[in-house]
């Protein structure tokens, strides 16, 4: 059997246990108690005989006028023996009016003669008859007498007694555990009011944004243990709300830091760019030393510009601005972006697995674009030539799934966790000038929340990115 696991029930089963316990401790008490008053009870009554009934076997003369035992007074089953010189003489038993020998073995015959003649009872069994309570006492002539009545009927009046009580306990063990379980209930409502308000700070998103705390654990009494734990929930409660709250502000300060320094980087940014290139474009000779000057500062601003526009991107997804939404055929888009990944990593092996009917949602249809085109473009430039690229598309329900997989070398396994924080890169040595900013599957996750979807990292030997937006009719 299983032991309970709810404090609610440990306590009403410990309460029942322990009652069960106590009745049956008065059980056997009184069971023992109403025995020995009765066997003692019995004993008196043997006392009080005297020996007189066996002592109507000793002479002719205490014999009555049917010329037989004298059993007046005798009750239904008393014993009589009389013993002469350590053997029995005689021994009979009363039936009504009558009496009737009783057949003994030599050792029911070595068990009365083993009887001391002090007066005292003493249970014996003798193999014709049941349980006895027989007390032997001296004759008067040298002879000793044994007279024994029969604990049948305590027994009896016993085991009725055990039988009352068993069922009274058990109507006392019932009510009880009905009543234990909702005293126990009500005396732990304070208890589920302090696990209920944990629970719900448990499904709060303290990751990261702004997060409202719920009530809290009201009636938190000091005086109690359960008051002293609410107490001390609602203080750590508001500690993690105002640690919260400055972690939201700063968040804030950020974003809009970010967004402020992209949108304010773009201008020189381009100036810079298009300086490069009407240097690069004059028609008087340059030095091979200026003329490679200029194309780096050209090849940089233009680096510079994708990553001030992404930041931008990230910017106005985290501050929630919304969509341009429509009606946009997914496929399409993976069509094109994988015509564009094809012609700029041609010696990748690029597949396609499309369903046969277009695939439709509702989102911003650049977003998308630069969502799948992020996830290519990452397949295509952090794996060695001739890696195989598949793309799948699917209506799964109401969802879209998209896949990216590739059998290139996979992600280090100490890089699987962070994959889609900002400016994270896969390989540790691969230089800024000869990769990406870091933000294209930081990008592929702020689109797919922003579509009200997912975006996340499958395997991590044949690496596989799976996005899931929801799909419409």
């Amino acid at each position: 059997m299983r032991a309970p696991r709810t404090l609610r029930a440990r306590l009403t089963a410990g309460l029942v246990v322990l009652l069960a316990l106590s009745c049956l401790a008065v059980g056997i008490a009184t069971a023992v108690a109403l025995d020995r008053f009765l066997v003692g009870r019995l004993d008196e009554q043997l006392t009080a005989s005297g020996g007189r009934f066996p002592a109507s076997l000793e002479h002719e003369r205490h014999r009555d006028a049917d010329n037989g035992p004298d059993t007046r007074g005798q009750a239904p089953g008393t014993f009589g023996a009389r013993l002469f010189g350590g053997s029995v003489t005689q021994a009979v038993i009363v039936r009504g009016d009558d009496v009737e020998p009783v057949p003994l073995t030599a050792a029911d015959r070595r068990e009365l003669a083993a009887v001391p003649p002090d007066g005292r009872g003493r249970s014996l069994s003798l193999s014709a008859l049941e349980e006895y309570r027989m007390a032997a006492v001296r004759g008067d002539d040298g002879d000793v007498l044994i007279t024994g009545l029969p604990l049948h009927p305590i027994e009896e009046t016993v085991h009725r007694l055990i039988l009352v009580e068993a069922v009274l306990f058990a109507a006392v063990l019932a009510a009880a555990g009905i009543a234990a379980a909702a005293w126990v209930r009500l005396a732990l409502r304070p208890l589920r009011r302090v696990a209920a308000t944990a629970s719900r700070v448990t499904e709060l998103p303290l990751a990261s944004g702004e997060v409202a705390m719920p009530e809290r654990v009201p009636d938190a009494d000091p005086r109690s243990e359960v008051g002293q734990v609410g107490a001390a929930l609602n203080r750590m409660l508001g500690h993690v709300e105002n640690a919260l709250a400055r972690r939201h502000a700063s968040e804030e300060r950020l974003r809009r830091f970010a967004a402020d320094a992209s949108h304010e980087l773009r201008t020189p940014v381009a100036a810079i760019r298009g300086h490069a290139e009407l240097a690069l474009r004059t028609p008087e000779p340059v030095p091979a030393e200026v003329r490679h000057a200029l194309g780096r500062i050209e090849a940089e601003s233009v680096r510079m510009s994708e990553l001030v526009d992404d930041l931008l991107l990230l910017a106005r997804l985290d501050a929630g601005r919304p969509l341009d939404t429509r009606p946009v055929d997914l496929t399409r888009l993976v069509l094109d972006a994988t015509a564009d990944a094809r012609a700029a990593g041609p010696d990748h092996r690029w597949e396609l697995v499309l369903p046969e009917e277009p695939v439709t949602v509702t989102g911003d249809d650049r977003r998308l674009h630069q969502l799948i085109a992020n996830l290519l473009a990452n397949a295509r430039t952090h794996t060695p030539p001739g890696t195989h690229v598949t793309v799948r598309l699917a209506a799964r329900g109401d969802t879209v799934v998209l896949e990216v997989e590739d059998d290139g070398p996979g992600i280090p396994s100490d890089r699987r966790d962070e994959i889609f924080d900002r400016f994270v890169r896969a390989d540790h040595g691969r230089s800024r000038t000869a990769g990406g900013t870091g933000l294209g599957l930081a990008i592929v996750q702020a689109v797919a929340a922003a579509h009200d979807g997912r975006a996340e990292l499958i395997a991590a030997n044949h690496t596989i990115f799976r996005v899931t937006i929801p799909a419409t009719g």
